[in-house]
């Protein structure tokens, strides 16, 4: 799975999505911590969906 990290070099802050899992994100103000967020995020994505009997959705992101 695919995962976009940003940084905000103005307040030092990272964001963090899954674009496979729309709606599956996380926010943090360290690389490391952004990290870890985003996998617990993922597994918790996918957790609710599966729960709820939601289809998980495919991979579709290419990155080149």
């Amino acid at each position: 799975m695919k995962i976009v990290i940003e940084h905000d070099p103005e307040t030092g802050a990272y964001g963090a999505y899954a674009p496979d899992l729309p709606g599956c994100g996380a926010a943090a103000d360290s690389l490391a911590e952004i990290k870890v967020l985003i996998q617990e995020a993922i597994q918790f994505h996918i957790e609710g969906l599966v729960e709820n009997g939601l289809p998980i959705p495919e991979l579709s992101t290419v990155v080149e």
